[in-house]
């Protein structure tokens, strides 16, 4: 029997070809797109799964409201993770990260191998303790993972890296020296695996904290906060109620009394305003939107959400093809329906037949999807940024893709089953039933949802991609333009102020200026707490940053200086003096700030002068007070060029790098290209939202022209009779396209509140966003109305130009 209803419906899909061919398209597009999506998904809510005993790994959090929003942040004093492990039995392992910039060693570095004399730029460095390769069970090439942080001076690198200057050898025991500094070797004692791509740590290099110290009395100083701190918990531990006791223990018993002593009005009430708890390892990758500070690349759980959506929305909009397209051509199939009753064939058998045929539609769609979705894998793992792959190693893959297209095919073929099977053989026979109109209503809501889908994404895209384009094309307080960025010029050591000189006699130069702390992501930061001298045991502190420029660094990178004066190295006291930020004037409440000082831990500076705020975070966070200090820190040299002869300009810089530092590869960056860098997830989404987009569209638009050609079919009569009774082209024209139309206003209605609400919340992330106005709906509208035009203008124009004789000779 089974074999029999397989048979009739490949004869069906056969005679059909059109309907046919609409449906596999739609479908195996929708369906290469979910694959696509979730195995995006997939891959994003696996990270650190991976990892033995991953359900009791947490990294601890804090956060703190001081009136002006709540603050969280991932760095602890260096002395919270021996204190909790010392304190708390539900603790079994406790262990730090410190991957600061500002301090030697973590970040990047210029390396050695040995005795080699060449340099070679390597990122991924932090410092740890040997209990982070405990908890994480890190799995070593060479070398022992128990002791292999155990010992000073000692490093750990990865398998990438022992590959990089090793090839094929065990490099246990050879020695690496940072930054040009041969008194100071690191020796390997292992090579560690490299951190999978799902995995929200990404170093490749660990350098042991053992016998590590960032300052006098730094390990024992609760308010010097620098530390990732990761704890394993025992795995009968409450976790609500230890998160409780550990956060109320921590800040009473250590963290309070230490500001306390140090003075820092935020001290008091601490317990209330700050807590400390625990976030699962798992949750870090996903969860962490709110969290500031992280470094790396962190997904948000909201855009999963909404690729997940989009993914389920495509497929159901292929599957609404599918029930309306049945439907409509109802006509077709009703005297086979009427016949087959006569001849004793039961409602039961005939839903059968017409889910054999849906499910059989559905099976060679999954086959053309799994086909086109291996075929664009390489495009959505440049559009996404990840290294995905088809999982065929996944014994679970192949046959939930199978259970998949019965399920699909199944639900989309239930509503056609149960409406063709229900006709009556009597009225069929007779020619007494409306075909294909007695579920006008439906198909006309399921036009209605298809659009209003499809609208939706619409707008979507187009606020999506205003809001990139105020991000990289608003005024931000300083000019990204022409500014080349010089990295490694901290290798120059004494030299640099030279090197600076004959930069600046390059013709196309315009200024030159020496500091790593710059307004893009992945430079240096250095956070304080200020307040108004005088004020230290008084008034609540503010939080700010702290940055080291030179007397160059406003005019290189177009700063305006809106109140006082520049820093002048010929002024002995510029060296304690401070230029502030509009932000640090307003939250330290300074009417005339120049002259006036400002304390930072009891340090003193004097105001000289005021900067414009410029933005040196993403869009998504305020822009914080700031204070710039004349000091030295050169790991970059930024360059203001004026030519139109950029490449010649390359080269001339290239040649002074070469003779001032031989041994070291020449790298830069445009400031514009690394400022676009801050936003490249946010483009990222930007392009598969539209790339899904257009997928939506382009299904609603299969299924819009194959139901027009029914319905156009249906009422060729009706449009010869108006013919004859004189109706002119362009009025068959309309009264063909007119409910179409209709439809898809009533989509534009629905799609309006529905998409305002949605992006809404997505620009709520962002400090500095656009404002969506009416001209995005209306811009959407007219796309889905000229689309759907397009669409079924070619039989609405058929209908309106045939021959009235061919419709009406045999009546």
């Amino acid at each position: 029997m089974l074999k029999n209803y397989l048979k009739i419906a490949w004869r069906n899909l056969l005679k059909a070809k059109g309907f046919s061919f609409i449906n596999i398209a739609g479908l195996s597009i929708a369906i290469s797109a979910c694959i696509l999506i979730s195995i995006y998904i997939l891959h994003e809510s696996s990270y650190d799964k991976f990892v033995p005993n991953s359900a009791n790994i947490y990294r601890a959090v804090n956060s703190i409201n001081l009136g002006n929003g709540t603050e969280r942040g991932i760095h602890f004093s260096a002395n919270m993770a021996r204190t909790v492990e010392a304190d708390f039995d539900e603790v079994e392992k406790a262990g730090r990260i410190m991957d600061n910039e500002l301090f030697y060693g973590a970040g990047a570095n210029e390396i050695q191998i040995d005795d080699q004399d060449m340099q070679h730029h390597e990122e991924g460095f932090a410092y740890a303790d040997q209990e982070i390769l405990d908890i994480f069970s890190i799995p070593m090439v060479f070398g022992d993972a128990k002791t292999a942080l155990t010992e000073p001076k000692s490093i750990v690198i990865s398998e990438s890296i022992s590959e990089k200057f090793f090839k094929g050898q065990n490099p246990v025991g050879s020695v690496i020296y940072l930054n040009g500094n041969r008194e100071d070797p690191r020796r390997i004692t292992a090579v560690m695996r490299d951190f999978p791509t799902n995995s929200h740590l990404d170093y490749k290099y660990f350098l042991t904290m053992k016998g590590v110290e960032f300052g006098q009395g730094e390990q024992d100083r609760w308010v010097q906060s620098n530390y990732k701190t990761y704890l394993q918990l025992r795995p009968d531990t409450d976790v609500d109620e230890f998160d409780k006791t550990l956060s109320s223990t921590v800040i009473v018993k250590y963290l309070k009394p230490a500001m306390l002593a140090m003075g820092m009005t935020m001290a008091e009430g601490l317990e209330d305003k700050a807590e400390l708890y625990l976030q699962p390892m798992t949750d870090i990758h996903l969860y962490s939107a709110n969290i500031g500070k992280e470094s790396g690349f962190r997904n948000d759980i909201k855009i999963v959400w909404i690729f997940g959506t989009v993914a389920l929305f495509i497929l159901v909009l292929a599957s609404i093809n599918f029930v309306n397209l049945s439907t409509a051509k109802s006509a077709n199939r009703a005297k086979e329906v009427g016949l087959r009753k006569v001849v004793g064939s039961s409602r039961a058998n005939l839903v059968v037949q017409f889910l054999a045929e849906s499910m059989l539609l559905t099976l060679i769609a999954f086959m053309f999807g799994v086909v086109l979705a291996q075929s664009v894998m390489p495009l959505f793992r440049e559009m996404t940024g990840i290294d995905l792959t088809m999982p065929w190693s996944n014994l679970f893959f192949l046959p939930v893709l199978f259970l998949a297209a019965i399920l699909v095919g199944g639900l989309a073929g239930f509503y056609p089953s149960l409406y063709l099977s229900g006709f009556s053989p009597i009225h069929v026979l007779k020619g007494r039933l409306r075909l294909g109109s007695k579920s006008g209503g439906f198909q006309s809501s399921m036009v209605v949802f298809q659009f209003t889908v499809s609208i939706i994404l619409i707008i979507g895209t187009l606020i999506i991609n205003e809001q990139m384009a105020h991000i990289l094309n608003s005024k931000i307080g300083f000019d990204k333009e022409q500014v080349i960025q010089l990295y490694g010029t901290n290798m120059l050591g004494e030299k640099d102020e030279i090197f600076k000189d004959e930069l600046v006699r390059i013709n196309g130069v315009q200024s030159v200026s020496i500091s790593d702390y710059l307004p893009l992501a992945n430079t240096k930061r250095n956070g304080n707490q200020f307040v108004n001298e005088g004020r230290d045991n008084i008034d609540q502190s503010i939080s700010g940053q702290v940055w080291q420029v030179d007397e160059d660094y406003l005019q290189t990178l177009g700063i305006e200086l809106i109140a006082g004066r520049n820093f002048d190295p010929s002024v002995a006291t510029d060296r304690e003096a401070t230029i502030v930020n509009e932000q640090m004037v307003k939250e330290l409440g300074l009417e005339d700030p120049i002259g006036k000082k400002i304390s930072r831990y009891r340090e003193v500076n004097e105001i000289i002068g005021v900067v414009k705020d410029f933005r040196f975070d993403n869009m998504k966070q305020r822009i914080m007070p700031l204070a710039l200090f004349m000091g030295k820190s050169n790991t970059i040299i930024s360059i203001k060029t004026n030519t139109s002869d950029m490449q010649g300009l390359l080269k001339s810089i290239e040649e002074k790098w070469t003779a001032f530092a031989p041994n070291l590869a020449f790298r830069y960056e445009f400031m514009d290209d690394s400022f676009a860098q801050m936003y490249s997830n946010v483009h990222r989404i930007k392009i598969i939202m539209m790339s899904f987009s257009v997928l939506a569209v382009l299904i609603a638009c299969m299924g819009l022209f194959a139901l027009s050609a029914y319905m156009v079919e249906q009422r060729n009569k009706e449009m010869s009779i108006r013919k004859v009774l004189g109706a002119s082209v362009q009025g068959i024209f309309r009264i063909q396209t007119q409910n179409f139309v209709s439809l898809i206003l009533i989509s534009l209605v629905l799609a309006i509140p529905i998409s305002y609400y949605l992006m809404e919340n997505w620009l709520k992330d962002y400090e500095y966003k656009i404002e969506i106005g009416w001209q995005t709906f209306l811009v959407s509208g007219a796309i889905a109305v000229v689309i759907a035009l397009l669409t079924i203008s070619y039989h609405a124009f058929k209908s309106a130009m045939i021959n009235p004789v061919n419709n009406l000779k045999g009546e």
